[in-house]
């Protein structure tokens, strides 16, 4: 079957034209993926800092204040008012105005001092769990290393050397040694980027022909299904490598986030997951025939996948084993992989060439029966 680059550019123009007419496609392919940028570099952290807390104090001795102030101190914790008694601290988990809440009972540093036990009351809202399970586990080390520091000063007092731990623990982070989380979710939003414009666009741009009564027309001009498809997915695709470069661009002036694998592997790994993406949105629209369906198709099968599925916010490692199996079959969970070997581990593609042939793969399965879908409609 000849594929003719003249039908090609034929059916590219009309779909161009139909752009520049479509205001709400041109503010779904540039202005959403900005917004998107934005808000998730800005406005989405999985970073734990300046815990909200309140103290109840009735020690009030020199020791009960070292506590606190070193708690102040660390960038984890920030105390935000001081309770008379217990009975306050309700009033500020329950209306959100606190997250974590110490009380020090009266007596505390006579008994630390006599080498008594000594209680310390720590209090955590848990309406968020995974906040409170990552406050919690700050607050133990917290506390672990306030003991150190003490036993240390017993032995001072007492005359005696210190006592060296059997383990040194000698701790290095590769790839994102800051711990930030912005250093990965700006990456990982350039899979959901172009799912949106190379899926769900193009979700609807074959069922509009079938809802204004075209496709009729388009069926009978001699072009065969391949020329009609590549025509139809020229303008998103390049629209689609335009937001991958404005996102490229975003990440490195505002977040500081610099590609540490050079920019041809990105552009190659983008490239494509953009012809799956596009094959996808394609075989939707053929299907479904209706724009109405068709977007709502392709929500629930590209965008909600690759935002929920795709070891992007979630990790897969914590989701049943169903869903673990489902994610397998997410493209957006392969691109993934290859964004963060080219933004964190600055790997190759010898490293990441699975990822590339999965990508390869679902394109060639997809491809394909979008043609024969096409080709079932009479092209």
């Amino acid at each position: 079957m000849p594929v003719r680059l003249r039908n090609i550019r034929a059916v590219a123009r009309k779909e161009i034209y139909h752009l520049l007419r479509d205001f709400r496609s041109l503010y779904l392919a540039f202005f959403i993926p900005l917004f998107l940028i934005l808000l998730f570099g800005y406005a989405l952290s999985l970073d734990v800092n300046n815990i909200e807390t309140v103290v109840v104090d009735q020690d009030r001795t020199d020791l009960s204040r070292d506590l606190i102030l070193r708690l102040d101190a660390s960038s984890y914790f920030e105390v935000k008012a001081f309770l008379p008694d217990a009975g306050k601290i309700p009033e500020y988990l329950d209306h959100g105005r606190a997250v974590m809440a110490i009380v020090i009972p009266p007596g505390w540093t006579e008994d630390l001092r006599a080498d008594r036990e000594t209680p310390l009351q720590v209090l955590f809202d848990g309406s968020d769990p995974n906040f409170a399970n990552i406050s919690r586990g700050y607050m133990q080390a917290f506390i672990e290393d306030y003991n150190r520091k003490l036993l240390v000063d017993y032995l001072d007092r007492a005359g005696m050397e210190k006592v060296n731990p059997p383990v040194d623990a000698r701790i290095r982070v590769w790839f994102n040694e800051d711990l930030e989380s912005r250093n990965f979710i700006v990456p990982g939003i350039i899979a959901v980027i172009i799912m949106i414009v190379g899926a769900m666009l193009t979700s609807l741009i074959i069922a509009r022909e079938y809802e204004n009564g075209t496709m009729e027309t388009l069926l009978s001009i001699p072009v065969n299904a391949v020329e009609f498809l590549l025509g139809k997915s020229a303008p998103y695709f390049l629209i689609g490598l335009a937001d991958m470069l404005i996102a490229v661009l975003m990440g490195q002036v505002l977040f500081g986030i610099v590609m540490k694998s050079g920019f041809l592997l990105m552009a190659a790994a983008s490239s494509l997951y953009l012809f799956v993406a596009l094959s996808l949105g394609l075989m939707i629209s053929i299907l479904t025939k209706s724009q109405l369906v068709a977007n709502q198709v392709a929500v629930l099968v590209t965008y909600l996948p690759s935002l929920l599925l795709s070891d992007f916010v979630f990790p897969v490692e914590n989701m049943p084993v169903a869903l673990k199996a489902v994610t397998f079959i997410v493209p957006a969970t392969y691109f993934i992989r290859i964004l963060k070997g080219v933004f964190l581990q600055a790997v190759g593609f010898d490293y990441l060439w699975p990822s590339f042939a999965v990508l390869g793969l679902m394109f060639a399965i997809l491809g394909s029966l979008t043609v024969l879908f096409l080709k079932k409609e009479g092209m």
